[in-house]
């Protein structure tokens, strides 16, 4: 009987979050938002959507304030949805 000694990782429940982001209006505005989003710990995916101004992020265990933070490093202003 084999028994396995690898610890239990406990990992972030999946999170969902949208943004209204204010200003956007073409490709570089999407992809300076995406790249910036993306880099914050915990996300796995960033959609933006120019024509609603929203910004969708999926993760586990990302923070609020880091992904606002990382939203006006690109130059923008956003809010939670």
């Amino acid at each position: 009987m084999s028994t396995d000694s690898t610890p239990a990782v406990s990992a972030a429940p999946a999170t969902e979050a949208t943004y209204v982001v204010a200003g956007m209006s073409c490709d570089h505005c999407r992809v300076a938002v995406a790249q910036e989003v993306g880099g914050v710990a915990g996300v796995d995916s960033v959609e933006v959507d120019l024509g609603m101004g929203r910004v969708r992020v999926s993760g586990a265990g990302f923070d609020d304030a880091a992904i606002l933070e990382a939203i006006g490093e690109a130059g923008y202003e956003g809010a939670r949805s």
